[in-house]
C-alpha cells in the first residue's frame, strides 16, 4: 500500500512539473505573465506562482521581470529550448497514439518513376487505396525529378544510388543496371570478356538524369573503371531501350525490373557478369525529414516494403 502511494505522489509531482513548464513556456512566448493568463484561461498571480515554484524546484532565475515585460535569464534560455522540445515530443507522441487508434486519414501524395511505378507499383497502391479508403491518394508517375517539399510530396520513389540528401530514404529492394544483349547482337559481335572491347558494339543508352554513354562498373575483383559506350540508339524509356536491346540493337545497361525476365528464360544474356554496375541502385522510398510522420505515411512506406519482398528479383 506504501509502494503505490509513493508512485502516486511521484506521479502528480510529475504532472505538476510539466504544468509549470507548460506555463513557463506560455509567459516566455507572449513576454509577459498577463500575456499567458490571458491565453490560459488563469489569473496574473497564479501564472506568476506557478514560474517561481519552478524557479525554487531548479534554484535558478528563469525570467527577468519588470512591471510590463519578461525576459529570459541565460539558464531561462537554455531551460525554455530543451523544454519546449520535450514538450512538443510529448505533443507528437499523443497524436501519433490517437492516429493508431482510428482510421488514418487525409491527403497522401506519392511519386514514382513512370516505368517501375506502372510495372510494379500499380497494383500495391491500388491495394493499400482499397485497405485504406479514408487515405486521400495523388499518384504521379513520372520520369522527372520533383521537388519533394516544395510540391508538397510526401513519399517519392526513387532508383538510384543513395547520395547524401535533405530526405529519408528506406530501402525497399536492391535495382541493379544490368549490361544485357540479344543472342543475335553476341553471335554476330562476339562475347566480350573485357570492358574495354565494348568499343567495338554499338549500345542503346538511357538519356535521362545522369546515365547517358558512362558505363561506370567494379570487376569481382574489386578493380573499379569506366568505359564510354558507342552510343548507336538512345530513348528517354525503359520500355523502349528493352525493345531496342532485344531486337539486336545494342548492348544496354537495363533496369533488372526491366531485364529480369528476359534474362531469366535466355531471350537476353548477361554480358561481362563478372563486372557489376558502380555505385549499386536500390529503389528508396523516401520523404522529408519531418520530425513527425503521419501514420498514413509511415503505414503506406511499411505497405510498399511488405510488397516489395514479391519483386521476382527479390525472391
Amino acid at each position: 500500500m506504501q509502494y503505490s502511494n509513493n508512485i502516486s505522489s511521484i506521479w502528480l509531482l510529475m504532472v505538476d512539473r510539466v504544468s509549470r513548464v507548460g506555463i513557463f513556456i506560455e509567459v516566455v512566448k507572449h513576454e509577459s505573465f498577463s500575456g499567458a493568463a490571458r491565453a490560459l484561461g488563469m489569473t496574473g498571480p497564479a501564472i506568476s506562482k506557478q514560474v517561481q515554484s519552478l524557479e525554487e524546484q531548479l534554484g535558478v532565475r528563469l525570467l527577468n521581470r519588470t512591471t510590463r515585460h519578461v525576459s529570459l535569464t541565460e539558464e531561462g534560455a537554455l531551460y525554455f529550448d530543451r523544454a519546449r522540445q520535450a514538450l512538443e515530443d510529448l505533443d507528437e507522441a499523443e497524436q501519433q497514439i490517437q492516429e493508431l487508434k482510428e482510421c488514418p486519414t487525409g491527403k497522401l501524395k506519392i511519386n514514382a518513376p513512370m516505368s517501375f511505378g506502372t510495372q510494379y507499383l500499380s497494383k500495391p497502391i491500388a491495394q493499400f487505396a482499397k485497405a485504406y479508403p479514408e487515405v486521400d491518394l495523388e499518384v504521379d508517375f513520372s520520369d522527372r525529378w520533383v521537388d519533394v517539399v516544395g510540391e508538397g510530396y510526401d513519399v517519392v520513389i526513387r532508383i538510384a544510388s543513395l547520395e547524401d540528401s535533405n530526405l529519408i530514404a528506406r530501402k525497399l529492394a536492391p535495382c541493379p543496371l544490368v549490361l544485357c544483349a540479344s543472342a543475335q547482337l553476341i553471335k554476330e559481335y562476339g562475347e566480350p570478356s573485357l570492358p574495354e572491347e565494348l568499343k567495338r558494339y554499338p549500345a542503346v543508352v538511357y538519356n535521362r538524369h545522369a546515365q547517358r554513354e558512362q558505363w561506370t562498373y567494379q570487376s569481382s575483383e574489386g578493380k573499379k573503371g569506366a568505359i564510354t559506350l558507342n552510343r548507336q540508339f538512345a530513348a528517354n524509356t525503359a520500355e523502349m531501350q528493352l525493345e531496342a536491346c532485344l531486337e539486336g540493337v545494342g548492348v544496354s545497361l537495363l533496369p533488372i525490373f526491366t531485364a529480369h525476365s528476359y534474362l531469366k528464360n535466355g531471350v537476353l544474356m548477361r554480358v561481362l557478369p563478372s563486372f557489376v554496375t558502380s555505385p549499386e541502385r536500390g529503389i528508396y522510398a523516401m520523404y522529408p525529414q519531418n520530425r513527425y510522420l503521419s501514420t498514413r505515411t509511415k503505414l503506406f512506406i511499411d505497405w510498399l516494403s511488405s510488397s516489395s519482398k514479391q519483386f521476382a528479383w527479390c525472391k
